[in-house]
């Protein structure tokens, strides 16, 4: 690759706060050897590691409330997205990255790629997909001209993206097993997950914390009326910072 690739995020609001960009940042460092640029398109950049590069979130005010927030998601099909071009891999940010992701950029080279979701089987799951900066525009336009029909339409951005993906013919999905989801794939069954701890499956590469709980929660463990996580030692080995930059 000549020039270098792109790993993009998004925060807003302050649902997450910069020690988890700074933490998705050092697990790419860890894990991608593919020279690349990572970029945080956010509202408040405060706390970052200088080695992550910043830009205003593409549009404002997509989100009507703190549950429709994903359709933030969307403006990442900007026909121009700040200084960006070329092939571009987006993580959300209460993932954690657990082997090596060259994988992600060498996958069918040049195909919209995101996780196939593990229980809507109609739908993709958004929170690690691949497109090239630009080629989707129509995305985010039809969205944009069409936003109370949409919104009424579709559950969330991913359900959306999925389904005008596949009308073009375009939608692929990761390899199975490279993203796992931590409570359908890690965490014990009820009612085994009242003794049992999470175990890291042998092949992933992504453990996706959809949902409750997030991974600092799940570090240290939480107890609800529905569901217990005892305290996942693992994860503290993934989701740090630990990478100097100059």
């Amino acid at each position: 690759m000549s020039k270098p690739v792109n790993v993009i995020c998004m925060k807003w609001g302050t649902k997450f706060n910069g020690p988890y960009v700074n933490n998705l940042f050092s697990m790419v460092q860890r894990h991608l050897t593919i020279p690349h640029r990572f970029v945080c398109f956010t509202d408040d950049n405060t706390g970052f590691l200088e080695g992550v590069e910043s830009f205003p979130l593409p549009l404002e005010n997509l989100s009507k409330n703190v549950v429709e927030a994903s359709w933030n998601k969307v403006a990442m099909f900007s026909k121009q997205l700040a200084d960006l071009e070329g092939p571009t891999l987006f993580f959300d940010l209460d993932i954690l990255i657990v082997n090596n992701i060259d994988g992600f950029f060498e996958f069918d080279t040049g195909a919209f790629c995101m996780i196939d979701d593990w229980i809507k089987e109609t739908e993709g799951n958004s929170s690690t997909l691949r497109f090239e900066i630009g080629k989707y525009s129509e995305i985010l336009d039809y969205f944009l001209e069409h936003q109370e029909e949409v919104r009424t339409k579709y559950r969330g951005d991913q359900t959306y993206t999925s389904e005008k993906i596949r009308e073009i013919g375009e939608l692929h999905y990761w390899p199975k097993g490279w993203c796992c989801s931590f409570k359908h794939h890690c965490l014990p069954k009820w009612p085994m997950n009242w003794w049992q701890t999470a175990t890291l499956p042998r092949d992933a590469k992504i453990i996706i914390f959809h949902g409750i709980p997030n991974p600092h929660e799940a570090q240290r463990g939480t107890r609800s009326k529905w569901r217990r996580v005892r305290p996942v030692p693992w994860i503290k080995d993934h989701w740090r910072t630990d990478v100097e930059t100059s």
